[in-house]
């Protein structure tokens, strides 16, 4: 855990190894549950092939102490200065994706000894720019009264080409990773955000990522924010979806990779589990104890908790949880 100055703990996560890769993250997180979603933690391994991925929760969000201040952008940067802090890094790659992505562009321009390269996905250079005022006033309203729906909303906004399952486990993760006043706030904060006067600022080699068919935020934007970069290089995916785990990922992430000097990967992450794996994660999704599945497969307690320690290590995940939304996640109407 990293801690802000007023004692407030974020919650960090690393994988992989070489240099530091800083994420920003988008609007919300949950560093436990979003790597249960095999889509979002294949992503983020590909990124840990040859560098130490820094992933966070902001605060009010997953893992992190509860937060029901204002949302600023001093405190978003000061967010990823506790974490820089905890792990003592000095200088490192910075990816930021969504919201994140004018949070580490403020970061780059700002901290220009601290940023060595700069990624930015999916972002925008002000806030105004990514909806008119009615659609920005119903979705406020809509998450205000009615989280669950609004979540869903949401998904089928950011995620258009994720198949069922991965929607319904997205939608579910959202709601898990904040309460529904945070989600406001949040979604408040970044529609108010305005970069474009310290992007100049920005020293480190940028590239910016959008992809064409993204309705969540315009590419546009992004044009914007590499228009104003000095040297930045803005290059169009094509697609749908403003999640970077979504989608042709392959492309997104073999961009990322060639910027920083990272080879082409070669090989995916094995997420299979034998079919009586699978039947133990179905029963793990279902809530039951190590001593309910035994009594349901017909085995003993200590052979029940030994296929569940198997899963997780073949799943790299671990808790139970990790198991069950990962489960939830392929298997929505089961």
């Amino acid at each position: 855990m990293a801690h802000l100055a007023d004692g407030g703990r974020v919650a960090y996560a690393l994988t992989g190894s070489g240099p530091f890769l800083l994420v920003a993250p988008g609007w919300l997180s949950h560093l436990e549950l979003g790597w249960a979603i095999p889509a979002e933690r294949m992503f983020h391994e590909s990124l840990s092939s040859g560098r130490t991925l820094v992933r966070y929760d902001r605060p009010g969000c997953g893992l992190s102490d509860a937060y029901d201040g204002p949302r600023t952008m001093a405190l978003e940067l000061a967010t990823i200065a506790a974490v820089t802090d905890a792990l003592g890094i000095t200088r490192c790659d910075v990816l930021g994706w969504s919201l994140g992505a004018a949070v580490a562009a403020q970061w780059a321009a700002d901290q220009p000894e601290k940023v060595s390269r700069l990624v930015l996905y999916g972002g925008w250079a002000t806030g105004d720019a990514i909806g008119d005022e009615d659609s920005k006033r119903h979705m406020l309203g809509l998450l205000a009264s009615h989280w669950g729906l609004g979540s869903d909303l949401l998904t089928d906004l950011f995620a258009p080409e994720a198949d069922a399952g991965t929607r319904h486990a997205l939608a579910r993760y959202q709601r898990a990773a904040s309460s529904p006043e945070t989600a406001v706030s949040l979604l408040r904060l970044a529609y108010a955000l305005d970069v474009l006067p310290s992007l100049a600022r920005v020293q480190a080699p940028t590239l910016v990522l959008h992809r064409s068919g993204d309705r969540a935020a315009p590419f546009e934007q992004s044009r914007v924010l590499a228009d104003a970069i000095p040297g930045a290089q803005l290059v169009e995916l094509v697609g749908r979806s403003h999640l970077p785990a979504i989608g042709d990922v392959e492309s997104l992430v073999e961009q990322v990779r060639r910027f920083l000097g990272l080879p082409r990967l070669r090989r995916t992450v094995p997420t299979g589990l034998t079919v009586r794996q699978t039947e133990v994660a179905a029963l793990v999704a279902e809530g039951l104890t190590n001593r309910q599945l035994a009594d349901r497969l017909g085995i003993t307690e200590r052979s029940a908790e030994s296929h569940l320690e198997r899963i997780r290590l073949r799943l790299g995940f671990r808790s139970r949880s990790q198991v069950a939304a990962w489960y939830v996640a392929r298997n929505p109407h089961k």
